[in-house]
């Protein structure tokens, strides 16, 4: 009988498989601690990957590691070289336990995980109890003194993985919402005070009825700053405590939105920026992270606690245990199980009192600490393909690959996230209806500079996905026609011609790669058809485009069948081009109205996306659309601002009708 595997390759990996499973669930726990929270701060693909590998390896090797220690035979242990080797590694249980607790800084990659809470409740009671036997089951008079030190080794990791259950409870969808729905309100009692209305018109007296306006929910809290960052840390924790409930998809109160839209008021753009990022650093928190378990009294204690029953652990070991029964290969791995549990216990400490939580807590016990640098937004822009895009096709990987490949990060410029804020605030600033900013979608820019009629087409006339398209290849024709024009000098170029390129460069990437975060449309097979039309074109020079005689309207030519949009966006950048050359309007004013439309196609984006959707996009280190409606949200433009008023307060009086 032929052996594919060798007896000896077989034979040593019956020894060492349990040891690099162990070993390797080690790595993988720190790997969560170290780049847990990174994806917070950062949008690399490499982060997103190790973390994806980590996360879902993590349990499965300890799960598998637990499993073969529970099946280890007593027998088995008798003609080993080193007889009590099967006592050391059910010592390492508990150690598997703590790793399956997982790290502070992660307890769910996805939304979808949060919603799974019960069936990590269910592995919570399964792998306790085989933690639970695999310790009775080696406790013997011979093993005393090492079955004694696993209990607190054992009470850390049922504390750590009670903590991560809870944590993902407490962050699915049901129960955030439960737990943000105020009390129940029936009412002031309307049966008293129609009882009281008949008593008075029973006397015969006339009813004066008086009203007082009822209160919102939101109150903003006395901020009293002692470090320099206090007051971004105040201002943002109390917008994420009120807009978490947009998360939960639960309505707010127009005293709210005015109490919010007051709180921003006299900001600078750059301080409204620093609040947004806070504030969305809280939420990534609440539905990522430990943090409705940690940041809470019972939470520390338990930090400590970990930390005290891993610390004792490695003391006692190190000077009571016996190690001449063991072999030094298992004494060496169990010395690292319990330094590797202190050190991620003290790392997951410094991590808690480094976090905004623990600024704003100290600032309001009046402590001083220094400030923190937060996070950059980041945006994308369209690359060069690669060149092996027909074999990748040929295996079908093609698709999931070029989303990484057509994409690259950028810092996204200040002056772009400052002309976002100012937009909004001047409409702000006017009252403009909130209806009214929810529907912008260049519309009202096109009015201001009184090109709706010129324009109108491109907006009015066409979905969303469209309007992408249509001003994706507008803006693109003319800046290239700028560039060429400047003799090919980019620090010639306005700087508001390099903002409507980032934008229209990022809109372009949300429609190809992330259309669920738009309003339904058929934005991807109009992509793919005006690509279709436009190959044909790409190994000519731009300006043929511009040759091309666009007087007859491109759609009645080529019909509804095809969705291809190439033609109209070269019928719209030469409207556009010839608002310098025809209507004597300067290059920083068609530029002007190009970047003020894809603000406004932006903020409509933005705010029509579901919050699940901007939620889900925070664990990739969060998409400029979903700073842009928290930020709409927080000056008062969301469709959930629907109670128009608290509850208001009746009073009748009587009025006596004799003289």
């Amino acid at each position: 009988m032929t052996v594919i595997i060798p007896e000896s390759v077989g034979n040593l990996w019956n020894k060492w498989n349990l040891r690099l499973l162990v070993l390797c669930s080690l790595c993988l726990q720190t790997v969560l601690v170290v780049f847990g929270s990174r994806r917070k701060y950062s949008a690399k693909t490499w982060i997103r990957i190790v973390i994806w590998t980590a996360y879902l390896s993590a349990d499965w090797v300890a799960t598998v590691a637990l499993g073969m220690i529970s099946s280890f035979q007593l027998d088995d242990q008798e003609s080993s070289p080193h007889p009590n080797s099967h006592t050391i590694m059910a010592f390492w249980a508990p150690f598997l336990l703590v790793h399956l607790g997982g790290p502070d800084t992660i307890t769910a990659y996805a939304l979808e995980d949060n919603e799974l809470w019960l069936r990590h409740l269910l592995g919570l009671v399964v792998q306790v109890e085989v933690a639970f036997f695999i310790f009775l089951r080696y406790w013997t008079p011979s093993t005393y003194p090492l079955s004694l030190l696993a209990i607190p080794v054992f009470v850390a990791g049922l504390n750590k993985y009670g903590e991560r259950t809870w944590a993902l409870r407490s962050a699915s969808i049901g129960r955030l919402r439960d737990s943000l729905l105020p009390a129940p309100n029936p009412g002031r009692g309307y049966a008293n005070y129609a009882a009281e209305y008949s008593a008075i018109k029973a006397r015969g007296d006339e009813v004066a009825i008086g009203s007082t306006g009822g209160e919102g929910i939101f109150r903003v809290g006395r901020i009293n700053p002692v470090i320099s960052e206090a007051r971004y840390l105040h201002e943002a924790f109390e917008l994420f405590d009120l807009f978490k409930r947009l998360y939960a998809d639960l309505i707010l109160d127009y005293n709210d939105r005015n109490c919010c839209s007051e709180m921003l008021q006299g900001h600078s753009p750059k301080e409204v920026l620093k609040v947004i990022e806070v504030e969305l650093g809280f939420v990534y928190d609440v539905l990522y992270t430990k943090a409705t378990v940690v940041y809470s009294r019972p939470g520390i204690i338990f930090r400590f606690i970990n930390l005290l029953c891993s610390i004792s652990t490695l003391v006692v070991f190190a000077l009571v245990i016996d190690k001449h029964f063991y072999s030094t290969v298992d004494i060496t791995l169990t010395y690292l199980l319990s330094a590797g549990a202190i050190a991620l216990e003290l790392y997951a400490i410094i991590v808690l009192i480094c976090t905004d939580w623990t600024l704003y807590w100290l600032s309001k016990q009046t402590h001083s600490l220094a400030s923190r640098v937060y996070q950059a937004w980041a945006t994308t822009k369209i690359e060069n393909p690669p060149k092996c895009a027909r074999i990748l096709k040929l295996v079908h990987i093609y698709g999931l690959l070029e989303k990484y490949w057509y994409t690259a990060k950028e810092d996204v410029p200040t002056e772009m996230r400052e002309l976002i804020v100012a937009q909004l605030q001047d409409a702000q600033r006017e009252n403009v209806a909130t209806s009214e900013v929810l529907d912008w979608r260049g519309t009202h820019a096109l009015q201001k500079s009184n090109c709706i009629e010129k324009f109108g087409w491109s907006v009015e006339e066409a979905s969303l996905d469209q309007s992408i398209l249509l001003w994706h290849i507008a803006t693109d024709l003319c800046f290239n026609n700028d560039l060429e024009n400047k003799n090919q000098e980019p620090s010639l170029i306005s700087s508001k011609s390099k903002v409507s390129k980032l934008f229209s460069n990022y809109m372009m990437h949300i429609l190809v790669f992330s259309p669920f975060m738009l309003p339904e449309g058929i934005g991807q097979i109009r992509f793919r058809d005006t690509c279709a039309e436009a190959t044909e074109f790409f190994e000519k020079r731009r300006e043929v485009l511009l040759e091309v005689n666009t007087e007859l309207v491109p759609a009645m030519v080529i019909g509804d069948r095809s969705k291809t949009v190439l033609f109209d966006g070269c019928r719209l950048a030469k409207q556009l081009m010839a608002l310098e050359t025809e209507e004597g309007k300067s290059n920083e004013e068609k530029w002007g109205i190009i970047s003020q439309v894809w603000i406004e196609m932006l903020c409509y984006a933005a705010s029509h996306c579901s919050w699940k959707e901007h939620a889900q996009q925070l664990r990739h280190g969060g998409e400029l659309l979903t700073h842009v409606c928290l930020l709409m949200a927080n000056l008062g433009f969301s469709q959930q601002f629907q109670i128009k008023q608290g509850t208001p307060t009746i009073t009748l009086s009587a009025i006596s009708k004799q003289p």
